[in-house]
């Protein structure tokens, strides 16, 4: 339940369209959900803005259906990541308006579309970063940002990532996924103003340790401005980046206001 709807709620009952026991139906499962494997989030909208997200790695298609359902039935918008492609068949059956998103493992419901705000430029070293790209690409545009995207513009050749220059400078807040040793999130925000993003993947032959040398590189980058998530954290990435815009955007409009 989101600030809207509890909102709406209220004025049905003091206008007297909703008894005070459909009042205390309707939030009865508020703070939390107990399904018994699960306690589904209902909150989560009213404190973070966006409703729970799933990971579905190590759940049961029966799992992750119940929870699907839970969390759509209340009205919100739904976003499970980590799934193969035969809950994803499940799910679109459920849910035919929804979309699997083969290359990121993420199935997504828009029960109510979300208005997207500020400007996020996802960026890959290579093609095998994509799949952890497409997380924070797809989590982000869920959470209400606009999603560009540049693949395969890494160190090896750094003239290709030049080329995007004046996308890079439109930006509000720059994602980069990157194996191997990690460069080029120093160099992507050595290039910008806005806050950037790393994502360190498991891509690279043995010496990168499934991805700890990107992660350390990306650590101790020279260039200011660069956050780190964890190996291979699309979804956290995407989280933080959406956070960012939503955060500007609400000061921005509060400056406008105040002006």
């Amino acid at each position: 339940m989101n600030e809207e709807t509890l909102k709406k709620l209220l004025g049905d009952f003091k206008a007297g369209e909703k008894s005070e026991r459909e009042v205390l139906e309707a939030l009865r499962h508020l703070p939390f959900e107990d399904i018994g494997f699960a306690k589904v989030d209902h909150h989560r909208t009213l404190r973070k803005g966006f409703p729970e997200v799933v990971y579905g790695e190590g759940k049961t298609d029966d799992q992750i259906l119940a929870i699907a359902g839970k969390i759509t039935g209340k009205g919100h918008n739904f976003l499970v990541t980590r799934i193969g492609e035969r809950v994803g068949g499940k799910l679109k059956k459920l849910y035919p308006d929804g979309e699997y998103h083969e290359a990121a493992r993420i199935f997504t419901v828009e029960i109510k579309p979300v208005d997207k705000i500020g400007y996020l430029l996802v960026i890959t070293a290579g093609t095998s970063d994509i799949p952890v790209a497409e997380e924070a690409a797809i989590t982000a545009s869920m959470l209400g940002c606009n999603v560009d995207r540049i693949f395969d513009v890494g160190v090896a050749g750094v003239h290709r990532l030049l080329a995007y220059q004046s996308m890079i400078e439109e930006a509000d807040v720059i994602v980069v996924a990157a194996g191997m040793e990690g460069a080029l999130a120093s160099v992507v925000a050595s290039l910008t103003q806005a806050p950037t993003v790393a994502v360190p993947t498991s891509v690279g032959y043995g010496a990168s340790f499934e991805g700890l040398s990107a992660l350390l590189g990306m650590l101790n980058s020279c260039a200011s401005g660069v956050s780190v998530v964890n190996i291979d954290n699309g979804f956290g990435a995407g989280c933080v980046a959406a956070l960012i815009c939503a955060r500007a955007h609400k000061l921005a409009r509060e400056m406008r206001d105040k002006s």
